[in-house]
């Protein structure tokens, strides 16, 4: 793996970290920001195993979807994770007196560890097999 493969897969993981943290402390949209950003950087973390990179947070999000998803690299429930996660993320970012349950950020949260993990996992698998 890449040194910038694994230093944005250090970014997610501490994303996570920071999702959980959020969580314990009563502050759910600060979390689902978190979780997304968990997302975003694990796959920026995949593409930097190609080499690419795109500036905008969608055109990253359409390149998993086409060459990740669609390919059967990663599941459907995947690109379902990060879309919601994209668009909570705008909402509780940008939006005015946005209120986030607990229960949609531990549900941003628990798609967040399990997204990492199988990216992590995958990027695994990469250097095994080079």
């Amino acid at each position: 793996m890449t040194d910038l493969a694994k230093y944005r897969l250090e970014l997610a993981t501490e994303r996570v970290e920071v999702a959980a943290t959020m969580i314990a402390d009563g502050r759910f949209r600060i979390s689902v920001t978190n979780s997304y950003y968990a997302m975003f950087n694990a796959v920026r973390a995949l593409l930097a195993e190609i080499p690419t990179d795109f500036k905008k947070h969608s055109a990253v999000v359409s390149y998993f979807r086409r060459e990740y998803v669609k390919t059967g690299l990663f599941e459907v429930k995947y690109s379902d994770y990060i879309g919601k996660a994209f668009t909570a993320r705008q909402y509780s970012d940008y939006g005015d007196f946005v209120v986030v349950s607990r229960e949609e950020a531990e549900e941003q949260y628990q798609h967040a560890v399990e997204f990492v993990a199988a990216i992590a996992a995958y990027l695994e698998a990469l250097d095994e097999n080079r």
